[in-house]
């Protein structure tokens, strides 16, 4: 099931699954130095009422994936963290959200890694097309950004790749049209999927 919701509590225990995964895939396997709230949830300074979550859980309720989307109008990471980044200044405004945070626990294999994220990406597609996302940007590794770049939708780098504190990134965005699920379609990433309308935590 995927589930949409706007910002987080850890009394429920789908909200702490999934930040028990971030910490387990992006501290303790990817050696992030991020916070780690109570040394179980990885949860950062963009976590909030703010955030909007789309996250897939499987029948008996655990966690199998999910993503972050931040607004532009408010701190997110690329303007707050990584500005330099963009060649042209950091695209903000109404109807531009940054993808942050993709999870895909290293338990599930990679074959239902790349199912899940595939489910994940056209939930989130589908999701701003009838909220008026128009933009989506991000930061991530240089191989990645090359990869989100193929994928087929209508995507641009925003600058070139920099070594920051001894990591190399990139930023990109992509525009979001009517035709943006055709265009994942046709690599075989997009497929549509019942999602829940977003609920506050």
């Amino acid at each position: 099931m995927i589930r949409i919701s706007t910002g987080y509590n850890l009394a429920d225990v789908q909200d702490a699954s999934m930040f028990e995964d971030r910490r387990r895939l992006f501290v303790e396997m990817m050696g992030w130095d991020v916070p780690v709230t109570n040394g179980r949830f990885e949860i950062d300074q963009f976590d909030g009422p703010d955030a909007l979550y789309i996250t897939e859980f499987g029948d008996e309720g655990a966690h199998l994936g999910s993503l972050r989307l931040l607004p532009s109008s408010g701190p997110h990471i690329l303007a707050d963290l990584f500005a330099g980044l963009c060649e042209h200044g950091v695209p903000r405004g109404p109807g531009i959200y940054e993808i942050t945070r993709l999870c895909l626990p290293s338990r599930l294999g990679s074959q239902e890694r790349l199912r899940v994220r595939n489910r994940l990406i056209s939930a989130m597609v589908d999701y701003a097309l009838d909220a008026g996302i128009h933009c989506l940007t991000g930061v991530v590794r240089p191989g990645f950004r090359t990869s989100v770049l193929a994928m087929g939708w209508k995507a641009s780098p925003l600058g070139p790749v920099r070594t920051i504190d001894g990591m190399a990134l990139g930023a990109f965005r992509i525009e979001v049209a009517a035709d943006t699920p055709a265009r994942l379609a046709r690599n075989g990433i997009y497929t549509a999927v019942a999602s829940l309308a977003p609920v506050a935590a």
